[in-house]
């Protein structure tokens, strides 16, 4: 019998053909591992004189903490102005306004196709250039407001998402006793789309952390840039960067988890649905007006 609508169930002979599979991906992927170890090893990439540089005090005293502390402050400023800005223009896109709508839908469509690091090239330049003195950390500001556009564009379409996944009785309650259009987005509909959309807020995070290394290619002093610091004047960047990318996974995977939990507990208090992860597809047409969206993070519409 049939237990998806997607596909069937295998049978005795396609789980035995499965488990074989996957003990045989399992063993190719530790040989893979194996080797590269031994190729590491047979470089002297193990050695203490290489990774004690990479671990010692001064390292983090003077590199990767202050790399981190910069990261985290990039992402902090990044993920209110995106919120700030997801809000704003998300509530813009479900307007019942025609022009408030199509302006909404123009800003959302082009910071989300234009890429996070062509943003700061051109912020960088623009803040050093032609607001010289007037800004005291142009690659910081560049890096923040880049990733606010962009990323406050995605938060834009999971506040639309989330509100259109809400059942069509919430918005026919509120203006069934009396409210506005508007009032009704704002105290009854955008309220609980806000708890659905909570965890892949969290999530957004993630993303927001992982992007600010980008960073370091217009020289802000991020973690990655710091480890790239660090190693060259140490020669082994392979311990440095194994080290950064290990702080980064470790925050990855805190917030990915908290985004995991908050999906579970917030799924009972609201008519929509909750989900841990953006991935946020194409939108409408800008200037058509709300509408369902593919691949929405809140939910299918």
């Amino acid at each position: 019998m049939s237990s998806s609508v997607l596909f069937d169930a295998p049978g005795p002979r396609g789980r035995r053909r499965q488990a074989v599979g996957n003990v045989v991906g399992a063993l190719v992927v530790v040989a893979l591992l194996a080797w590269v170890a031994f190729v590491l090893y047979d470089k002297g990439q193990f050695s203490a004189a290489l990774w004690g540089p990479a671990l010692d005090a001064r390292a983090w005293q003077f590199y990767y903490i202050p790399g981190l502390v910069n990261t985290l402050r990039a992402a902090a400023f990044a993920t209110v102005g995106a919120v700030v800005f997801g809000l704003v223009f998300g509530m813009g896109r479900l307007s019942h306004l025609r022009p408030v709508r199509w302006v909404s839908s123009v800003v959302v469509e082009f910071f989300r196709a234009v890429p996070v690091l062509l943003m700061m090239v051109f912020f960088n330049a623009l803040f050093g250039f032609f607001f010289e003195g007037l800004v005291a950390e142009p690659a910081f500001a560049a890096v923040v407001v880049a990733l606010v556009l962009y990323n406050g564009s995605v938060i834009a379409e999971l506040v639309r998402s989330g509100v259109n996944n809400l059942p069509k009785g919430q918005g026919e309650a509120g203006l069934s006793i009396g409210l506005t259009q508007g009032q009704t987005l704002r105290s009854v509909q955008l309220p609980q789309a806000l708890i659905a959309m909570l965890p892949a807020l969290v999530s957004q995070l993630v993303v927001v952390l992982k992007d600010s290394a980008l960073g370091q290619l217009i020289a802000y002093a991020e973690l990655l840039r710091s480890a790239q610091v660090l190693q060259a004047g140490s020669g082994n960047p392979l311990q440095t960067l194994f080290v950064a990318a290990v702080l980064f996974i470790a925050l990855n995977w805190v917030l990915s988890g908290v985004a995991h939990l908050l999906a579970r507990r917030l799924s009972s208090r609201t008519s929509g649905t909750t989900d841990e992860g953006p991935g946020i597809g194409p939108g409408p047409v800008a200037g058509i007006g709300p509408g369902p969206v593919a691949g929405a993070g809140i939910g299918q519409t």
